[in-house]
């Protein structure tokens, strides 16, 4: 027997299942396609697959990292949210990712990892909280430098030398993104139809985190909640696959579940006491022995009376 496909992974907060884009995208794809992988949130670096490298795919001696490689490698496997969309629909689907990964990935990765007052309040608190140390002092620290490393590569060209040029930009075409999606959207479920494919991943994935996070700066987050139809398209997914995540609950179906079980043990809890008060008031009360019903014998007497006025 095989043994089951494994993603690492960040975890869950604020009602996510992952608060890290890359690795929701992964998750949302296999819940689609119906991939049956099992969950290692990561919370220790020192055994993580791949260092920080995640979301990291794990099957048999294979190791995949990055989402579209991830989601290659679960296509090849026959796990395929894509199979029924047509050639233009599978063309349309790689250059909306496109347009993702160069308009909307920048400013996601700037709200959360340079913008100073989400780092400091939000970000740099939640990581280091599940990093061990002292690589609590050091990676968080790390993540946010790739972070605006990855932004400069895609944005810091001529003109913008300055970065609040390029931050005013990034969150331009961020804003133009989100605007373009909603149109797209519409009044659909998804993007195309009413079945999940590659590009709901992929929205999904870089929404949701935005839109549920709490942050102090939320210039685009602010944006986001203005356009209800990705919104709702964002809480129908949360709800609709991610009440149970892979490993089991997600954390407002865990809330639910132990509310549940509290209440039942205490029901339990309050049956049995009154099953043991009824026990010892038994024990407690007299007890009287079941009396034996006598039997009425005929006598001679009576006998000799009834055959005489029975005889002629």
């Amino acid at each position: 027997m095989a043994s089951p496909m494994e993603l690492s992974c960040w975890g869950g907060d604020w009602g996510l299942p992952s608060v890290h884009p890359e690795s929701l995208v992964v998750m949302a794809y296999a819940k689609f396609a119906g991939a049956p992988l099992k969950l290692n949130v990561v919370d220790n670096m020192w055994t993580s697959p791949r260092g920080v490298v995640i979301p990291v795919l794990t099957s048999e001696n294979t190791s995949v990292t990055q989402p579209t490689k991830i989601l290659n490698f679960l296509r090849k496997k026959k796990y395929n949210a894509d199979y029924d969309l047509s050639a233009k629909e599978g063309a349309d689907t790689l250059a909306y990712i496109a347009l993702l990964e160069e308009k909307l990935l920048p400013a996601v990765l700037h709200t959360f990892w340079v913008d100073a007052d989400n780092y400091c309040t939000v970000t740099r608190p939640w990581f280091a909280s599940r990093i061990p140390f002292p690589l609590n002092l050091y990676l968080p620290g790390k993540m946010s430098r790739e972070a605006l490393n990855r932004i400069l590569v895609t944005k810091g060209e001529p003109p913008l030398y300055s970065l609040n040029d390029v931050e005013a930009q990034i969150y331009k075409d961020a804003k133009e993104c989100l605007n373009l999606l909603s149109n797209r959207l519409g009044t659909s479920q998804f993007f195309f139809g009413n079945t999940p494919t590659t590009l709901d991943a992929f929205v999904f994935g870089f929404l949701a985190p935005l839109y549920k996070v709490r942050f102090p700066k939320v210039q685009l987050q602010e944006h986001l909640k203005q356009l209800s139809n990705l919104c709702r398209f964002c809480d129908d997914i949360l709800g609709g696959y991610f009440t149970y995540n892979i490993t089991g609950f997600s954390p407002a179906g865990q809330d639910t579940v132990d509310a549940n079980l509290q209440k039942l043990t205490q029901l339990v809890n309050k049956e049995s006491n009154l099953i043991e008060k009824m026990d010892d008031n038994l024990r407690k009360s007299p007890q009287h022995f079941p009396q034996k019903l006598t039997t009425l014998k005929p006598t001679r007497t009576g006998e000799e009376s009834s055959s005489q006025h029975l005889s002629p």
